[in-house]
């Protein structure tokens, strides 16, 4: 995981609501495209970065690209945030 690439995607209210949307299923860059008033130039960077990040996979079918969540890399995420959650004592 490249945590800077990772908080980086994370750090705009756009890109995190196409994560909730790919949290429920699967969808095309078109229907991402209509919950959005932006150009799709601007869409196609925020998926690149959410991609760049490995927060979402890309899989094409036919002249489809079909866009869904990559839960691994948050589970990764909340391990190390757990590290600084741990007990001192813990350690000892």
């Amino acid at each position: 995981m490249g945590l800077d690439k990772t908080l980086k995607a994370l750090g705009d209210t756009n890109r995190r609501k196409i994560l909730k949307m790919l949290k429920d299923q699967p969808m095309t860059a078109g229907d991402i495209g209509k919950e959005f008033d932006m150009s799709p130039a601007t869409l196609s960077y925020h998926l690149s970065l959410l991609l760049e990040a490995q927060l979402i996979f890309l899989r094409k079918e036919k002249n489809f690209r079909i866009y869904s969540l990559n839960l691994s890399v948050f589970e990764e995420l909340m391990a190390y945030i757990m590290n600084f959650t741990e007990d001192k004592d813990e350690k000892k």
